[in-house]
């Protein structure tokens, strides 16, 4: 399983990101580039302690029969519903926004799958350091695919 904690793995999502322009077309969804990292930045946010979360009662509801579909091996489907604390709109600049989204995604790998542990979804509810570094690896590249990187 793929995940940000993993050395070649984050690397390999880094030159699709290096890929990604200003006008670089969305292949579905409303997102911009500018947007998407914001989004992305948003999300991980969470998992850093910076944004701190508590599970929604929808989650606590469905989570246990999704879970491990969620979690596995395959990749999200495209145009699934977006938590309202992490939509980004209006204009972005791209490059500031690229610059917090590499920013938090090196203090969520500095700080280790450990401190990821500690915070908690606001849909999946707790999870482990490793299933946060899955996570962040299969939402980032469901929003790279987006853009056909």
């Amino acid at each position: 399983m793929h995940s940000l904690f993993v050395p070649a793995d984050r690397e390999a999502l880094a030159q699709r990101l290096a890929a990604l322009e200003p006008d670089t077309a969305r292949r579905w969804g409303t997102m911009d580039p500018a947007q998407m990292l914001l989004h992305c930045a948003l999300a991980l946010e969470v998992a850093t302690g910076d944004r701190p979360a508590q599970q929604t009662f929808l989650g606590k509801l469905i989570t246990p029969f999704i879970r491990s579909r969620v979690l596995g091996d395959l990749p999200f489907k495209k145009k699934l519903p977006t938590d309202p604390g992490f939509v980004a709109s209006g204009v972005r600049d791209f490059d500031v926004e690229r610059t917090r989204f590499v920013t938090i995604l090196d203090r969520f790998v500095c700080r280790g799958p450990e401190q990821a542990a500690q915070a908690t979804h606001p849909f999946f509810g707790r999870l482990s350091g490793e299933e946060w570094g899955q996570l962040g690896y299969k939402h980032l590249d469901h929003h790279l695919r987006q853009f056909g990187l």
